[in-house]
């Protein structure tokens, strides 16, 4: 990982890049998260990777660091009302916008981790495993994965009986069988089921 990217954006005349990441596309249930982080241009952070190489353990660590490094930040989501809404991917690009447009600092320019990017105000660029490549959609990835995660502990204590503090709402084979036993909760993404549910 290397600043290759921000350093091209930069030859291009844009001087404040941010770099933004989603979480919780693939899970059964639970908002989808979204960061936006603008870091110090060229900045070393230990360690710092796409936050699914990293533990629990490592993303958490930087998590702290990172916002306590950043030039801005911002966290963000969409429903799972508006999931059920607008789709899934339509979700993850609101939440995603919702990110940038809360920072204080407003960008000139965004890296969106993935190969879409729509519907933002500012210029942008999607960027393919972006967060293993660039350090901004990097730091952005921990950001939101480790504040979904942590939703979904506060999802648990709501709602016990599903386990969202071990499987975070991915489609495990015991989250399966709670579904099954106890029907879908309020949180749970309704049309992600329709297979497991028979509907």
């Amino acid at each position: 990982m290397n600043w290759d990217i921000e350093n091209q954006v930069k030859n291009e005349g844009y001087s404040i890049i941010c770099g933004c990441d989603e979480a919780g596309r693939g899970p059964l249930a639970g908002p989808v998260f979204a960061a936006a982080v603008i870091l110090p241009h060229g900045i070393e952070i230990s360690g710092l990777n796409d936050s699914k190489k990293l533990t629990e353990k490592q993303r958490d660590k930087l998590f702290d660091e990172i916002i306590s490094l950043a030039v801005d930040y911002a966290i963000a989501s969409a429903s799972v009302e508006e999931i059920e809404k607008i789709n899934i991917l339509n979700a993850s690009m609101l939440a995603m916008k919702r990110a940038i447009e809360s920072l204080k600092t407003r960008p000139e320019y965004a890296l969106i981790d993935g190969n879409i990017a729509r519907g933002f105000e500012i210029d942008a660029r999607p960027v393919i495993k972006g967060d293993a490549l660039s350090p901004s959609i990097a730091a952005a990835s921990i950001l939101a994965k480790v504040s979904r995660d942590r939703h979904c502990m506060e999802m648990d204590k709501e709602y016990p009986e599903y386990g969202f503090a071990k499987h975070k709402g991915y489609a495990t084979k015991d989250h399966r069988e709670a579904i099954l036993k106890h029907g879908a909760s309020p949180v749970h993404r309704k049309s992600f089921l329709k297979k497991l549910l028979g509907e």
